[in-house]
């Protein structure tokens, strides 16, 4: 593999060709927050929480870093008023699912009027499901405000069992529903 370099937050960095600006930025210490990412699962950049800005050749634009791969002379900002104002807004439409991150980004309250749900959509256990245990029991069901994470009934019964998928629910809405499969 060829080794480029490039610098996040001013900092000169070398990444392995074909690596995300997530996995370097973590690589190098550098802080990204994430929401649907987790190392055992493809990146699907459904959140947009851990989005950075990025500069190369005088273009600037913003991009989810778990799936952006990293150029040669690439420049990229993980903390910026901007970044910050887009996190916070991600948060504020997440409220009151993530409160790990609201606190993290002073947020206390949504501008947004939000219907309560202990799911924020992040996919984590659907994809989880379909990639680490390749059985597809869990999908999403609907579309924009009326999606909503769902069991295939045939298959349910490996869900009780398995529970493996809990642990990377941010809210907690996964272990409630799979006991509400059975109620």
């Amino acid at each position: 593999m060829k080794t480029i370099e490039l610098v996040i937050d001013g900092k000169k960095v070398q990444a392995e060709e074909g690596a995300t600006i997530l996995e370097v930025a973590r690589e190098n210490g550098i802080y990204i927050p994430t929401l649907c990412h987790d190392d055992q699962l493809q990146p699907a950049g459904t959140c947009r929480m851990c989005m950075v800005e990025i500069s190369n050749n005088g273009r600037k634009k913003l991009v989810a870093s778990c799936v952006y791969e990293v150029e040669e002379n690439l420049v990229v900002k993980t903390d910026s008023e901007k970044i910050r104002k887009i996190r916070r807004m991600i948060v504020e439409l997440l409220w009151p699912t993530v409160p790990a991150l609201a606190k993290e980004f002073g947020v206390d309250k949504s501008r947004f009027v939000p219907e309560h749900t202990e799911c924020c959509l992040c996919g984590l256990c659907v994809r989880y499901c379909a990639e680490v245990k390749k059985l597809n029991a869990v999908y999403f069901k609907g579309r924009g405000i009326d999606r909503e994470i769902a069991f295939v009934p045939e298959l349910a019964d490996e869900c009780v069992y398995c529970r493996e998928c809990f642990n990377l629910c941010v809210g907690g809405l996964i272990v409630n529903q799979c006991g509400s499969v059975y109620s």
